[in-house]
């Protein structure tokens, strides 16, 4: 069983920046894609960004130019580093870890991430 736990997120003003964390443990036996999605109240689950193993990147479009994906293999953690925050970036921030050979995802609790004045 895989067990992942997020954190970093918060209550930020338009313009500023937040830094998610998470950090996965359990069954961890073979290689693995790590990522986030975020989802608004009363929307779908929306692709952020992921990472390969080999630190190959990829972001959905609200992220581009704007937040950073990168992980650390030793310590199992993803980050996400969240510049230029605006109000249509509230949302719940699940991160995700895959393992490549398999289809399902699993995935964190969630953190929420607010950008209000």
């Amino acid at each position: 069983q895989v067990h992942l736990v997020e954190s970093g997120g918060g209550l930020v003003q338009p313009g500023g920046s937040l830094r998610l964390s998470c950090a996965a443990s359990g069954s961890l036996f073979s290689i693995f894609d790590m990522g986030w999605y975020y989802q608004a109240p009363g929307r779908q689950r929306e692709f952020v960004a992921s990472i390969t193993a080999g630190g190959n990147t990829n972001y959905g479009d609200a992220a581009k130019g704007r937040f950073t994906i990168s992980r650390v293999n030793a310590e199992n953690t993803v980050y996400l580093q969240m510049n230029s925050l605006k109000p249509e970036d509230t949302a719940a921030y699940y991160c995700f870890l895959r393992f490549i050979h398999l289809t399902e995802k699993n995935w964190g609790q969630g953190t929420q991430v607010t950008v209000t004045s």
